[in-house]
């Protein structure tokens, strides 16, 4: 032991620890203070204060948790049970918020057309599968003043028309489809005639076609086609969509056009049934 005390290790640590002990002495001297003895105890173990301190406030907020879990947990489930309610309350507002603007539109169609007798809204239950001119079904039926070949309409445009009809539901086959021909004229020229009739080709689009035009029409792109109501089956002056290219068919006898829907006809949501309308003619399957 004597040895050690003579050793240069020993007088190495001796020497650190007095370096250590003046920069502590400085630093608390040089303001100008004294340094008492429970001053420079206090600097010396200031460190050691430190770092016992920070554990001494995690192992409160550990005990903290320990003993008032339970609280804490009925707080978390309060909170989510409000969560929950919110959540309610707003999937709510969106269904009624929804429910207005159909509500507007079915007033909007019946401002305009007062001689339409118009169904409620009808909610689209789902596209009929793998058909490609996009026929789809409806949540009203029979039993809601439906019957088939009746127009199926939104306020923007003419959708379709119901072809199946069961007490409450009914399938609408649209203008996408070449099985439903529709008299139309183009509303700027009023003198453009041509039938609305779809094609595999342009339904992939969304689109429909104009056909048996006269070769020198004056049809242009953005021209808006409208219904005739020379058939009977559909009422006048409905819109359909708007001229997107023109052209002739294929033997160049007459003029055809592309033809955008006024609507997204392949992501429809809610439609409107016109059940009754002035001149409208009775049509049945032998027709």
């Amino acid at each position: 032991m004597r040895n050690f005390f003579k050793s240069a290790k020993f007088k190495f640590l001796a020497a650190f620890l007095a370096f250590l002990i003046g920069i502590m002495v400085y630093g608390v001297t040089k303001g100008g203070y004294s340094v008492s003895g429970a001053s420079f105890v206090n600097t010396i173990t200031k460190p050691f204060r430190s770092v016992t301190n920070g554990i001494s406030m995690k192992i409160e907020h550990v005990l903290d948790k320990m003993t008032n879990a339970t609280e804490y947990y009925n707080e978390n489930q309060r909170l989510k049970q409000q969560l929950s309610e919110l959540n309610k309350q707003l999937t709510e507002y969106d269904a009624l918020k929804t429910e207005v603007e159909e509500l507007r539109k079915f007033v909007t169609i019946k401002e305009e057309h007062e001689d339409y007798i118009l169904s409620q809204p009808c909610d689209v239950l789902g596209y009929v599968a793998n058909d490609p001119f996009m026929s789809f079904t409806i949540d009203k039926g029979s039993a809601d003043g439906i019957e088939p070949y009746r127009p199926v309409v939104t306020a923007e445009c003419l959708v379709g028309i119901t072809v199946e009809v069961s007490e409450h539901v009914s399938t609408v086959r649209t203008i996408l489809s070449p099985d439903l021909s529709v008299a139309a004229v183009c509303s700027s020229t009023s003198a453009d005639f041509g039938i609305i009739e779809g094609n595999i080709a342009e339904a992939e689009n969304g689109n429909t076609r104009l056909i048996h035009a006269a070769v020198n029409n004056q049809l242009k792109l953005g021209d808006l086609m409208i219904t005739t109501g020379t058939s009977g089956l559909f009422p006048k002056n409905y819109s359909i969509g708007t001229v997107k290219s023109v052209g002739l068919d294929d033997n160049g006898l007459s003029g055809c056009a592309v033809i955008e829907p006024c609507i997204d006809i392949t992501r429809l949501s809610s439609v409107i049934v016109i059940t009754d309308f002035s001149g409208r003619k009775e049509v049945t399957d032998e027709d």
